[in-house]
């Protein structure tokens, strides 16, 4: 399949992060984009106003007429995220070449020198930041992100002349495996997805898997403290980073400073200069992110001060550790975590920023598998906020799991000051709260709430 042939794309499921992104590169490409999603939003507007036609009805009438009949010059791309969709039965009873987002994207990595992260954590970030690099150092990318670059205001960049592709590699129904990436970066491998997995045994097998695909005499970097956790591939050049011990690429001299972190970062057996970054985004975690891809642009012959400067610059990622409201009297905080790991380290980065302040943390819990399988880790992690308010758990793709609910979680934490109110009720009851600092959490419409209760909290 050659995905350059097709001349009309049709995305079923076009306002996700990962199909929007593919669709502003379709239509870069001066293909006919079409597309359907459930709901409206930025994302889709955003398409709109390009041009793209988009449908939000699940009705096989609202197919445009181009897509009456199947042809060659045909492509209907799904998110894995799509389940009982008219739309998309209809197309894949009716012989139109159909496949996920996950082969449309292995498909356009096969005409680039491919950079592609994959981990539990950090990846959104981490690939972000890369592509922000090769960007302001003008090598320059084409990059499909999950999130969205506040430099850039999109999770779409473009390069007509560069050679290089950067992408987020989504271990979620395997769909990493549609890769074979000239560089790939592992930065975490907790646990999760088990819905899908089954074991903790078949997630890492499945990341062997795809630590396999690097192209021959590619390059594999591992955080450091995943090294053991699977073989290193023969065929490989491998390299670590850590922002806490001797790696291949590490950091040293790190200084918090308010909403700042600044550190050096070093090669072993390597002396630098212009080696000084000072990060927008807080935290050991966000550290860890930065050397991943500072590691890959410094394989890439990227200069030292391309590198720092482009760091210095870096303004953040929308929903990551997104800082609303700062001020003596309160303080506004968003972030997209949804595992206990990512928890734990969002709050601990918002406690040593904010030192004696009183933290209330608003988690709209994502997948009743998740919060099943990982419910005492949750009650852990979410137990060290001082007051907590938990919403009813964002069901995505699934449907309730008997006996797991916000509730079941409410129980398990020890927070002396906690509750669960509907989401339709938080800005209310916020209103009628004392807020010092809030934090709120979570992969699901609780991004819906961002807006109003920044306004009621900057009133």
């Amino acid at each position: 399949m050659n995905i350059k042939t097709y001349k009309n794309i049709y995305l079923v499921g076009i306002g996700g992060i990962g199909m929007s992104a593919l669709a502003n590169y379709f239509y870069s490409q001066n293909k006919n984009v079409y597309g359907y999603d459930r709901v409206k939003s930025t994302l889709t507007e955003n398409l709109e106003k390009k041009g793209v036609e988009i449908s939000y009805e699940d009705n096989i009438n609202s197919i445009p007429l181009v897509f009456n009949s199947s042809s060659k010059d045909q492509l209907v791309i799904y998110s894995s995220a799509i389940s009982n969709n008219n739309i998309l039965s209809y197309f894949s009873e009716n012989s139109y070449d159909v496949c996920k987002r996950s082969k449309a994207l292995g498909l356009i990595s096969e005409h680039y020198y491919t950079i592609a992260v994959a981990g539990t954590h950090g990846k959104t970030t981490t690939s972000i930041m890369l592509s922000h690099i090769l960007k302001q150092s003008n090598v320059n990318c084409t990059a499909f992100l999950g999130g969205i670059s506040k430099n850039y205001d999109t999770n779409f960049l473009l390069s007509d002349e560069s050679k290089y592709m950067v992408v987020e590699a989504d271990e979620f129904d395997r769909s990493f495996l549609s890769l074979n990436p000239d560089i790939a970066i592992i930065t975490s491998l907790d646990s999760d997805h088990l819905d899908i997995y089954g074991s903790y045994k078949e997630f890492i097998d499945t990341f062997q898997k795809f630590a396999s695909q690097v192209k021959k005499n590619g390059y594999l970097i591992l955080e450091e403290s995943i090294v053991n956790k699977f073989e290193t591939p023969k065929h490989v050049n491998l390299f670590t980073y850590s922002h806490s011990s001797i790696s291949d690429f590490y950091a040293s001299s790190l200084n918090f400073q308010s909403d700042k972190i600044n550190f050096l970062y070093n090669e072993k057996g390597k002396k630098y200069n212009n080696n000084n970054v000072e990060l927008s985004m807080p935290g050991n975690h966000n550290v860890s992110n930065a050397l991943a891809a500072i590691s890959a642009c410094s394989l890439l012959d990227i200069s030292n001060k391309c590198i720092s400067q482009a760091l210095n610059s870096f303004e953040g990622i929308k929903r990551r550790f997104d800082l609303h409201v700062n001020s003596s009297e309160k303080v506004y905080i968003d972030d997209y975590a949804h595992h206990p790991t990512e928890i734990i380290e969002t709050i601990k980065t918002v406690k040593k920023m904010f030192v004696g302040r009183h933290l209330t943390v608003l988690f709209q819990p994502h997948l009743f598998s998740r919060t099943d399988d990982f419910k005492h880790e949750f009650a852990q992690s979410l137990s060290l906020a001082d007051s907590l308010i938990l919403l009813d758990i964002y069901p995505a793709r699934e449907k309730p799991i008997n006996g797991v609910d916000s509730k079941m979680l409410l129980d398990l934490c020890v927070n002396n000051s906690k509750k669960l109110i509907s989401k339709n009720l938080v800005v209310n009851n916020l209103e009628n709260q004392k807020i010092d600092i809030l934090l709120t959490i979570g992969a699901g419409d609780i991004a819906d709430l961002v807006v109003p209760i920044r306004k009621m909290i900057s009133s």
